[in-house]
């Protein structure tokens, strides 16, 4: 008889019967699952975190990256190229003109460089339309009555930003950029 209850169906019998009953957990493996799933919030909020942050200096490498295309004559003949190509060469130019416009002194001067600017890109139908939105046109047409140098300040920072987040990232990848980069490199070493 004392080996009929000991026997390995009597054990199973006897599990059986308490199935609600909690068992003890082992601490060391509680607080293994719990430093596990520390590691995974941790590693996906520094995944999050790293996302963010190469977003936001791939925004400020486009942003650097115009500045220098602007600044560079050899830089920024390639980017006026490689616009015309895309048929969006009048963003360019309207920056260009209005970098100009700036350095006007002359009152007289001011005037017939104001309109011709509007005529040219600003006016709905300028053979060179450039895309901003029917406000900031409205404002620039009330400006020329009287012109500043500041006049067309607006549309110059929406055209600035348009190239700097359409145009100069598709630039940055293109043949012509890789090749002038390559370029200027081979020549400073030598």
């Amino acid at each position: 008889m004392p080996k009929l209850l000991f026997s390995r169906i009597r054990l199973y019998e006897f599990k059986d019967l308490m199935p609600n009953m909690k068992r003890p957990r082992r601490i060391d493996i509680v607080l293994n699952c719990r430093r596990k799933k520390d590691i995974q919030c941790v590693s996906v909020q520094k995944c999050n975190d790293e996302m963010y942050s190469s977003k936001l200096s791939c925004q400020t490498d486009h942003k650097l990256h115009l500045e220098k295309l602007l600044k560079d004559k050899k830089y920024l003949a390639a980017f006026r190229s490689f616009l015309q190509s895309e048929f969006s060469e009048e963003n360019i130019e309207f920056w260009l003109a209005c970098e100009e416009f700036r350095l006007t002194t002359s009152p007289e001067d001011l005037q017939w460089r104001a309109e011709k600017i509007y005529r040219e890109f600003i006016q709905p139908t300028a053979c060179r339309e450039i895309n901003v939105d029917q406000h900031i046109r409205e404002k620039i047409k009330q400006a020329l009555e009287k012109p500043s140098l500041s006049c067309f300040d607006e549309a110059q920072k929406h055209v600035y930003l348009l190239m700097e987040r359409d145009s100069c990232p598709r630039f940055l990848h293109s043949n012509a950029y890789l090749s002038l980069n390559r370029k200027s490199r081979t020549l400073w070493y030598l």
